[in-house]
């Protein structure tokens, strides 16, 4: 009795370290795997050569060469603080012809986002008086986050803070001619000095150190990393379908050196064993991954099919729960397999996360995907006449699209967007 019980635990100890396996490589994409795989070789003589097929040169693309990416290719989705800069000037409403000089502008900032050239100078570059010069920046320090374009520090604080409920007068002239003041927080004596009350200089002393002294690292570009997509997602003959490219599923090839065990004495022919033990339990893992990956990307199509056929606009929510409901697995395993994880299709390498969507109600009753919304903010400030403001724009959702969503959301969304307030939009 004492024996089974001592069997069955060893038998379930050795399910317990499959189960965490095969859950530590669902969560892996396929450089990790491949990665992992590899280092798993070096101390199995067995493990002769992985077969993941990393020749193939390109990507299948399944709208042109435009959209093919090739293999092991940075994420170019990627923007530097210049570029993202740039992008927000399409929301600004001001004379084409200054825009060269807007863009040199944003070229002479550092990465903290400060300015590194004079206005003498900005404006001998362009031949053209310096009230222009001044313009440019102007419009500069509108962009987000609020800070860049600034000269100094105490500059870069007042941009912050101007809009600031609550904003003193005289800040600006403690920024610039007692800094010291703040930094050794001389309550008492910016009190006495500015005729205003202790309480008033702590409030804004604490809304001074919430500001960021380099705005630029808001925007600054995160490390670059390799994207290798999981599957193509491609319309062939009227229908979708799903292509996994081989190095999701790499091969192991077992040296055939060691094919008989036989031929060893009882130590080595043990270790071999275990050596053989730890290939297959290695593949089962990788099946697992393979499978449930599978499962959950053709559930995803199917659940976002009109996104594929129509566009953005037509993203649906969609929620882990619901994909692992109507799979039958656990959020956590749906979690795990989607995790770092790409896609090809024709809108470019996407993350299998982006699919995943919070929902906002229609009046219908339907639900309209976050990120949709998002897009018809976008479309509405790009095409606008005037500048919209967060609360014609929650009108204009509501009664042209029938979506419902709160001022203080548009809001939410719009920066998110990196989208200026309709004040900054301005001339």
């Amino acid at each position: 009795m004492k024996q089974r019980l001592v069997q069955e635990q060893t038998l379930q100890r050795k399910m317990n370290q499959q189960l965490l396996q095969a859950i530590h490589i669902l969560q892996f994409s396929s450089l990790e795997l491949i990665e992992h795989i590899q280092e798993i070789s070096k101390e199995n003589p067995l493990i002769e050569e992985i077969n993941y097929d990393y020749d193939i040169a390109q990507y299948r693309s399944s709208i042109s060469n435009q959209q093919t990416q090739a293999i092991g290719e940075i994420n170019p989705t990627e923007e530097s603080m210049y570029e993202k800069l740039k992008q927000q000037l399409f929301t600004l409403d001001f004379p084409d012809k200054l825009r060269p000089m807007v863009e040199y502008g944003i070229d002479s900032l550092d990465e903290d986002g400060y300015l590194t050239i004079t206005m003498e100078y900005w404006a001998e570059e362009f031949s053209t008086a310096i009230d222009k010069a001044e313009h440019a920046l102007d419009l500069i320090q509108s962009l987000e986050p609020a800070g860049v374009g600034a000269r100094d520090l105490s500059e870069c604080i007042m941009l912050q803070l101007k809009d600031s409920p609550g904003y003193d007068p005289f800040i600006e002239n403690l920024l610039h001619e007692h800094l010291d003041w703040i930094a050794g927080e001389n309550i008492e004596e910016i009190a006495d000095y500015y005729s205003t009350s202790n309480e008033n200089v702590i409030r804004i002393i604490e809304e001074i150190k919430s500001c960021h002294p380099k705005p630029g690292q808001l925007l600054a570009a995160k490390k670059a990393e390799y994207i290798i997509p999981e599957a193509s997602i491609y319309k062939e003959k009227g229908k979708w379908n799903i292509s996994f490219y081989k190095w999701n599923s790499p091969v192991i090839e077992i040296n055939q050196e060691y094919a008989d065990i036989t031929d060893y004495e009882k130590k080595a022919a043990d270790y071999l064993k275990e050596k053989y033990k730890q290939i297959d339990q290695l593949n089962q893992a990788i099946l697992y991954r393979t499978n449930t990956l599978e499962l959950v990307v053709r559930k995803i199509v199917e659940k976002q099919y009109m996104f594929f056929e129509h566009g953005t606009f037509m993203m649906r929510p969609l929620t882990l729960r619901e994909i692992a409901n109507e799979l039958n697995l656990n959020i956590s395993t749906i979690s795990r397999s989607i995790n770092g994880k790409y896609v090809q299709t024709k809108q470019g390498v996407l993350p299998i996360k982006f699919f995943f969507q919070s929902g906002i109600r229609q009046q219908n009753g339907k639900q309209t995907a976050s990120y949709a919304v998002k897009q018809l903010i976008l479309e509405m400030v790009r095409y606008e006449e005037k500048p919209l403001s967060d609360e014609a724009i929650k009108n204009k959702l509501n009664d042209e699209f029938g979506i419902t969503i709160s001022r203080r959301t548009v809001m939410k969304y719009r920066s998110q967007l990196n989208i200026p307030s309709s004040q900054k939009r301005k001339k």
